[in-house]
């Protein structure tokens, strides 16, 4: 019944009978028959079969979270228990902060605990990691604290909070925060990311109406462009700029201060020692 779970959900997260055979290697009809075969055991109807789509019904909702975690208790039986024992691949996103931040820092102890273990980096912005996690293309998510409410299967696990602060060209005078913004150019991050959802809150609740000068979600491209006297941005204490001597002022908000929360995302049934490494490995650097 194991391989029915697998294609089980498999279907579940690519929406069609058609796409989960190619992924698993089986013709439409083949996936069809097992899950009729896992509906007669389960005494159940899993599916809302509508066209070609394949939508889970209540039955089919309840069923996922039970069927992945049946999946990797069984994966779990396989797994080493030492560390440095552990194989296969692990791929893990992350937003371009946190790669070059505490991932960087945590990496060198994880490839010494678990060197058998083949780790995939892929960069990304929040949302978008998000989203594949959430479609089973990721083990794990660095990324900015998701702005709703999780899926119950994820889990998320804090790893640290960063203060928003203004950043200026060394030209402009002046260290009120309010006035700046309302009187300088503003390069403005990225208003549908997480963070940027942030900025865009504070300049509501401090009722600005900034100029606009660009927008982008990029941390250190917009230092470099404020550096370059585009204008003044509102961006997390955090990146590779604060290691390098920088052409620009930091001001702080003070009272006014914010932060965005980052965060690790991952499915509470795929967790695994290897997870379990790598996620105490970047909490040491806190």
């Amino acid at each position: 019944m194991l391989r029915e779970l697998k294609t089980f959900v498999t279907v579940a997260r690519l929406g069609t009978f058609a796409a989960a055979g190619q992924q698993v290697g089986l013709t439409q009809s083949a996936v069809s028959a097992q899950m009729r075969v896992l509906e007669q055991h389960l005494g159940v109807r899993l599916f809302d079969r509508s066209g070609r789509a394949a939508v889970l019904n209540a039955a089919g909702r309840h069923a996922l979270p039970l069927a992945e975690q049946m999946l990797a208790l069984y994966a779990q039986m396989a797994l080493p228990q030492a560390a440095d024992q552990w194989q296969g691949e692990l791929r893990v996103g992350a937003i371009a902060t946190l790669q070059t931040g505490l991932l960087a820092e945590a990496l060198p102890r994880f490839r010494q605990l678990a060197p058998l273990v083949e780790l995939k980096l892929v960069p990304g912005v929040s949302l978008q990691l998000f989203s594949q996690l959430d479609a089973g293309e990721l083990d794990l998510a660095l990324l900015i604290k998701p702005p709703f409410a999780l899926p119950k299967e994820l889990l998320e696990v804090p790893l640290a909070r960063e203060p928003f602060v203004l950043i200026a060209p060394l030209e402009v005078v002046g260290d009120d925060p309010l006035r700046l913004l309302a009187e300088q150019p503003f390069v403005r991050y990225d208003r549908a990311s997480f963070g940027g959802r942030q900025v865009s809150r504070f300049l509501r609740e401090q009722r600005l109406n900034v100029r606009e000068a660009l927008e982008l979600d990029e941390v250190e491209a917009i230092v470099r462009l404020v550096e370059n006297g585009m204008g003044v941005s509102l961006v997390p204490r955090a990146g590779l700029w604060l290691q390098r001597p920088t052409r620009l002022r930091v001001i702080e908000l003070g009272e006014l201060t914010f932060h965005r929360e980052l965060v690790a995302l991952l499915r509470r049934a795929q967790r695994q020692p290897a997870l379990d490494c790598l996620l105490s490995c970047l909490d040491l650097q806190n």
